[in-house]
């Protein structure tokens, strides 16, 4: 009898195991399903419909401007992320309607031998914003906690330095009145594979890819623990990091955008229609002759 109880228990326990196991596959077919069709969707915004919102977008980002300079606010805004994330793309956006006096991009080479002996920060510092104006950082002192830690171009010290200073760094900025916004554009191995490839495959974008680029991908792992230890001691709640999905460009820019516009609460200081006066008449006034003059030569 004991015997017979014993079978039916570890009949019953087999039982329960298999259906746990088809429920944990039903489960992961259903989140691979919502998974799938989700990426559909993000690949249904036509060019017409992202052009749309984008052009909408951009003209807040026009009032933006307009009251950053009328309340002489200090606006930072960091883009870091992943190479070939579409950081470039994001900010060319941003700044293609507005004016260069106003809103400017920052993106720094490599530190002189000079700078290397610097206070790290330092070479930063000048760049930031005075009253009025918005700097767009194209990637920026985080430098120190991921490429430069990955590819070993700092010491174990200069990083654990920088990981307790930064946050204080940035406190200090905040506290200074300075708006302080940050940026990590996130995308798949697979999606920057096919980007790597399609700079490779196009004469006009092969200056993108920098050495560094192609040994990232041999090193996408210790980027991506890096990645998790820099916002581990960086994610602070007066400069919290916000992250872009960025598999799809046209989504990701349109999101960013959206999502900054958000971050600072603005007017519509847009002036009234505005009318030109009359041409000045050209009494008095003789043109040189046309052959005084060097033309550009016209071949189209």
């Amino acid at each position: 009898m004991a015997k017979k109880d014993k079978k039916e228990k570890e009949k019953s326990e087999e039982i329960v195991v298999q259906e746990e196991l088809a429920t944990k596959k039903d489960k992961r077919k259903k989140e691979k399903s919502i998974e799938e069709n989700a990426e559909k969707k993000q690949k249904k915004l036509s060019s017409e419909t992202y052009e749309k919102e984008l052009a909408k977008l951009q003209v807040e980002l026009v009032k933006l401007q307009e009251w950053i300079k009328h309340q002489g606010l200090k606006v930072v805004v960091i883009f870091e992320g992943r190479d070939a994330a579409g950081k470039g793309g994001a900010i060319k956006r941003i700044t293609e309607s507005l004016s260069p006096r106003i809103c400017r991009v920052v993106a720094l080479g490599t530190p002189t031998e000079k700078e290397k002996t610097q206070w790290y920060f330092q070479r930063y510092v000048p760049h930031l914003p005075a009253a009025g104006e918005m700097v767009l950082f194209d990637r920026s002192w985080y430098n120190r906690a991921g490429v430069e830690r990955v590819m070993g171009f700092c010491t174990e010290d200069d990083y654990r330095e920088f990981m307790r200073s930064c946050p204080e760094f940035e406190r200090m900025l905040v506290r200074s009145g300075i708006i302080l916004i940050k940026y990590w554009f996130s995308v798949s191995d697979e999606e920057q594979e096919r980007r790597f490839q399609s700079r490779i495959d196009d004469p006009t974008k092969r200056w993108k890819l920098s050495p560094m680029d192609l040994q990232s991908r041999a090193h996408w792992v210790e980027y991506s623990k890096a990645k998790d230890e820099m916002f581990a001691h960086t994610d602070i709640k007066q400069a919290s990091w916000y992250v872009v999905n960025a598999d799809n460009k046209k989504r990701a820019r349109l999101n960013c955008i959206s999502h900054l516009l958000s971050l600072i609460p603005y007017q519509d200081l847009t002036p009234e229609p505005i009318k030109l006066p009359p041409r000045q008449d050209h009494v008095g006034y003789v043109r040189p002759p046309m052959e005084d003059q060097t033309f550009v030569p016209q071949r189209y």
